[in-house]
């Protein structure tokens, strides 16, 4: 059994996965790859090429701004979470690698507005205690449909995820489709993203590897290890067969141009063939955190997913608060 603590008071700090970062072998592998590309010095002659090469990572999530609650430490093996709102289906949001609940600030309170929304802590992030139980995208989305269930909060469910929290809630729908309403896809991260990354785009996976052993710690390490665990398990012939909206970046710069953008290209293909969806979203002026740079964009398409979702079942909306 699960157990349970919800979110309160916070209070902002700056943590990158929960420790200061050294940046000597991240500054070894921009001029390495500098060597790669021909320049004479990347960080010279591109002054933001730390912060591209550390945008690749987020990727999968490597650095984040985080919230954490300031109540005192919980018991082993409790998760923390919070809900707003009301309204059905709830809308449950599922964050990328290395970040906790407050990733999605600039949308819940919209969100919340006028349907009941449920965010948490994975274990080891945030407010929540770390887990022995294993990372794969199947162990999580058992997690959280436990989770879900444990604190009372009925089917259906409207998925919202981003990076790898979008492999995390495609796993939940393929195990539990009944309880999913549909979904919303962020920029998610493929199911054969990282062996594919590894063979199409070397010299960004490179870096990755760099910021796998210089940034991720704990449950961000384990995650990024055992991302593609499982996922021949989701393989399908059929499509989702449920309402879908697949949101991806428009902007991508320095080192993620070139091989790394036309590997993230083809991986979005087969995402729309994986889920169904009628077409891919591709959001102007935005980067790999949509809900950040274009939180507008993102709150219209969850909207309108709701909205569709409620026609279908007829369910009204709540009134306005």
């Amino acid at each position: 059994m699960l157990a349970l603590r919800p979110l309160v008071g916070e209070q902002v700090v700056i943590s990158c996965a929960g420790r200061v970062v050294d940046l000597t072998f991240i500054l070894r592998t921009i001029a390495e790859l500098d060597s790669l590309r021909g320049a004479r010095n990347l960080t010279t002659h591109h002054p933001p090429a730390l912060t591209t090469m550390i945008a690749a990572c987020l990727l999968i999530g490597g650095c984040a701004k985080t919230r954490p609650s300031t109540v005192p430490a919980p018991n082993d093996g409790s998760i923390a979470f919070s809900q707003s709102g009301t309204g059905n289906p709830t809308i449950v949001l599922q964050s990328g690698l290395g970040d906790d609940h407050s990733t999605w600030s600039s949308i819940l309170p919209a969100l919340a507005r006028t349907s009941a929304v449920f965010t948490y802590d994975r274990p080891g992030y945030g407010k929540s205690e770390g887990t022995t139980r294993p990372r794969d995208p199947c162990s999580i989305a058992e997690e959280l449909h436990q989770l879900l269930q444990a604190s009372g909060i009925a089917p259906p469910y409207l998925l919202v995820g981003h990076s790898i929290g979008g492999l995390y809630q495609y796993a939940f729908a393929r195990r539990y489709p009944d309880d999913v309403a549909g979904l919303v896809l962020l920029d998610p991260t493929h199911p054969e993203h990282w062996a594919r990354m590894q063979r199409d785009a070397s010299a960004q996976a490179r870096v990755i590897k760099v910021m796998r052993a210089t940034v991720f710690r704990g449950a961000a390490r384990r995650e990024f290890d055992d991302q593609d665990k499982c996922v021949r398990g989701l393989e399908s012939q059929q499509p989702l067969g449920k309402p879908v909206r697949l949101l991806t970046r428009s902007r991508f710069s320095g080192i993620e141009a070139g091989s790394f953008e036309q590997m993230v290209h083809s991986l979005e293909s087969e995402w729309q063939g994986l889920l169904g969806a009628e077409r891919i979203e591709r959001v102007s002026s935005a980067g790999h955190y949509i809900h950040k740079d274009r939180p507008r964009a993102v709150v219209d398409a969850v909207e309108a997913l709701v909205a569709e979702v409620r026609a279908r079942t007829a369910t009204p909306p709540p009134a306005s608060r």
